[in-house]
C-alpha cells in the first residue's frame, strides 16, 4: 500500500506529547498520527465525539439551571431579609448611636468570621436550604411554570 507524505506543523506542546507517547508505546509518530486520523475520520469516532459533546452540554445545562436556582434563592433571601430588617428596625436615638455602631461592627466581624469558616469547610447556606426545601418540594405538586426572580411562590 502506498502512503502519501504530509508535512504538519504542530504546537510545541502537542509535539512533545506526541514524542512522549511514541516513546512510551514504542510506536512511530506516524503510526500514532495515522491511528488518530483513522479514529477522527471514522463514523464511529464522530458518533463518540458527538455523544461526549452532548454529555458535556447536558452537564453544563444542569449546572446553569442549578446556578440560576441558587441565585434566585439568594436574591429572594436577601430581599426578604432587607424587607424584614427595614420594617422592624427602629431609629436609634442620638446618644446610643456610637454604642450601636460598635455593636454592629462586632456583629459584622462575627458574621465575616463565620462566613470564612463556612467557605473553608465547603459549607453552603444554599445547600443546607436546599436539603430542607427539596424533600418538601418532592411531595408538593409541580408548578406549570418555573419560578423567576421577582415572582412569588403560590
Amino acid at each position: 500500500m502506498s502512503r502519501g507524505r504530509l508535512n504538519v506543523f504542530l504546537e510545541p506542546s502537542h509535539a512533545r506529547r506526541l514524542e512522549e507517547l511514541a516513546a512510551v508505546k514504542g510506536l512511530s509518530k506516524s503510526a500514532i498520527v495515522a491511528a488518530a486520523l483513522t479514529s477522527f475520520l471514522s463514523p464511529e469516532g464522530a458518533e463518540r465525539r458527538e455523544a461526549a459533546i452532548a454529555r458535556r452540554l447536558d452537564k453544563l445545562y444542569t449546572q446553569g439551571e442549578r446556578f440560576g436556582r441558587d441565585q434566585a434563592i439568594l436574591i429572594e433571601t436577601l430581599a426578604l431579609f432587607i424587607r424584614v430588617y427595614l420594617s422592624v428596625s427602629t431609629p436609634i436615638p442620638e446618644g446610643h448611636q456610637e454604642a450601636a455602631r460598635a455593636q454592629g461592627k462586632a456583629r459584622f466581624e462575627q458574621f465575616i468570621t463565620q462566613l470564612g469558616r463556612d467557605l473553608q469547610r465547603g459549607s453552603s447556606f444554599v445547600k443546607s436550604l436546599e436539603r430542607e426545601i427539596v424533600p418538601a418540594e418532592s411531595q408538593a405538586p409541580k408548578p406549570d411554570a418555573a419560578l423567576h426572580v421577582g415572582d412569588r411562590a403560590p
